[in-house]
């Protein structure tokens, strides 16, 4: 835990003199070039970007403390009520994504496995390869022409509809799904090696009751680093995807606040992006001595 805290306090040390830094000033972006040498010093003042960085720090995280994040330059909108409004967005996306991407993944990683160097093998292989080659910000455009403009099936973008998930999620799910095939098979294969299910072979167990029982069971750990580590990034919002599709999520946010040059906001959504990777890896870790007791031995000797 204190090395988590460590990694949150560093990422938000790092975005805070970041921010400050670069080009760009958000008095001038909120009067326009019009405003006045003495509103804009006012506005500086009320919003205290006056002060010395140093001193701007210490407020930021003497405010961080009492759980507050300030109030948004642009919007003048409580931070945390921004946060909260977009937060479920990006849940949601992140969750339908790593389902989808589960659900492509595991039948494609597995039949890959046994099959290996058939057709099948052949096939699963290159939709891998195309997933992990195409960018979102390719894919997604090339989705949206098909699927949207020409079949007319999904909303081109927005979250008004119950369908307009499914393009988005499943641009996130190609990629993750071709990374996580590739990873399932190199796993199938070395655990249908081992000894144990030659046993289970020789004692007469069908194809289907090893692969169950014994293969993946045994494989799964490393699949569960692979889709830790991308559900922590998903959490962080998938900026490209939630631009491409207008999607109201943490990235968007993100994205719209470095763009206005809205410090408050931007340094929440890093927070939350942060913490939210933190969490995930940590319940990675937990879930490793679940999934296979050897882990738990190891830590309790």
């Amino acid at each position: 835990m204190i090395a988590a805290f460590i990694v949150v306090f560093g990422v938000t040390c790092l975005v805070f003199f970041l921010i400050h830094f670069i080009p760009g000033d958000p008095i001038e972006y909120m009067l326009g070039e019009s405003g006045q040498i003495a509103d804009r010093e006012a506005l500086r003042h009320a919003l205290g970007l006056d002060q010395a960085i140093h001193q701007q720090l210490m407020t930021f995280f003497s405010r961080l403390l009492e759980f507050d994040f300030g109030t948004s330059i642009h919007s003048k909108i409580d931070v945390a009520t921004l946060i909260q409004l977009r937060l479920p967005a990006t849940i949601q996306l992140a969750v339908i994504s790593i389902i989808m991407a589960l659900m492509i993944a595991f039948p494609l990683g597995v039949i890959s496995a046994v099959r290996k160097d058939s057709h099948w093998d052949r096939v699963a292989m290159g939709f891998s390869l195309l997933g992990v080659s195409i960018p979102n910000f390719c894919l997604g455009p090339i989705f949206i022409l098909f699927f949207s403009m020409w079949l007319g099936w999904f909303p081109v973008s927005g979250n008004d509809e119950m369908s307009s998930i499914i393009l988005p999620a499943f641009t996130l799910a190609t990629a993750m799904a071709a990374i996580l095939a590739r990873l399932i098979r190199s796993s199938v294969l070395e655990i249908l090696h081992e000894d144990y299910v030659r046993t289970a072979r020789s004692k007469g167990l069908s194809e289907a009751n090893i692969i169950l029982r014994h293969v993946l069971p045994n494989a799964l750990l490393p699949v569960i680093t692979v889709v830790g580590i991308q559900f922590g990034t998903l959490l962080g919002g998938a900026v490209i995807t939630e631009m491409v599709f207008s999607w109201p999520g943490i990235g968007q946010l993100t994205i719209e606040s470095i763009q206005r040059r809205d410090y408050p906001v931007v340094q929440a959504c890093i927070i939350v992006i942060s913490v939210s990777y933190v969490l995930v890896n940590v319940f990675t870790d937990l879930l490793y001595g679940f999934v296979d007791p050897r882990i738990r031995l190891l830590k309790n000797s």
